[in-house]
């Protein structure tokens, strides 16, 4: 009889490969296949928690394989993650670096911001990259709404008032073209700025890093060498002490 771990591994191989792919490697008969293949189905019926196990497996080995890969992405695009001038930058002396990539109407985001802005305030060591990723489409399917509050946010840090404008977009809830005019008029900036397409290069720059390194929704975040998506603030603050340990003075 074929013990349990033995069953699991040949679940992923033939759901990877399927069952005659199988039988030419294992240089199996039809006749032997079709009885592993009935042992296996009656195994599987009786003990069904199986394929959740080998699903669960298979699903960790990926993302195992996709962190590694994202590590070694954030590595060689450390200079555009951490040092392109075009990103406003909280805490531009702090020694330790978090990026994060946000859209003006993501609601995870938006949930976040308190905790975010109260770590901004209380630990000057943190520096904070702000990475405008406009990625949540209008009811039509386009990137609106989200793209034109980026350029409201890039034309504000032009401004020099692009903490009170970020806080201003992320507090609406929802958040639509009449409140990106509000929070620009609100802090003396012509609401016209939406329209302009001079910061469209450096947000498609932004897209593309995002994608370098496997950041695939907003909130995300890099601290050192990791990845951390979603709005994660545990897994945040774990990675700015670890990142802490290595910095010098």
């Amino acid at each position: 009889m074929m013990n349990r771990a033995a069953l699991v591994f040949a679940v992923l191989a033939l759901a990877a490969t399927g069952l005659l792919a199988w039988q030419n490697l294992a240089g199996a008969s039809p006749k032997t296949g079709d009885a592993f293949g009935k042992q296996v189905r009656a195994y599987l019926l009786e003990h069904p928690e199986v394929i959740e196990e080998a699903g669960a497996k298979l699903n960790e080995q990926r993302r195992m394989a996709a962190l590694a890969q994202s590590s070694s992405a954030i590595t060689a695009r450390k200079a555009a993650l951490q040092s392109d001038p075009h990103d406003f930058v909280a805490n531009p002396q702090g020694k330790v670096t978090v990026v994060e990539f946000f859209d003006y109407r993501c609601p995870y985001c938006k949930a976040a911001l308190p905790e975010l802005e109260d770590l901004i305030a209380h630990n000057k060591d943190v520096r904070f990259v702000f990475k405008e990723l406009p990625i949540l489409p209008d009811s039509d399917g386009k990137i609106g709404v989200s793209l034109r509050a980026a350029r409201a946010a890039m034309a504000a840090a032009a401004a020099g008032k692009y903490p009170q404008v970020h806080h201003d977009l992320m507090a609406q809830k929802p958040l639509d073209d009449a409140g990106i005019a509000r929070a620009l008029a609100a802090n003396g900036l012509d609401p016209a700025l939406v329209m302009s397409t001079a910061y469209d290069q450096h947000l498609k720059d932004v897209h593309d890093l995002a994608a370098a390194i496997n950041a695939g929704g907003t909130p995300a975040f890099v601290v050192g060498d990791h990845l951390i998506e979603g709005a994660r603030m545990d897994d945040l603050a774990a990675g700015i002490a670890e990142a802490r340990k290595t910095v010098k003075g």
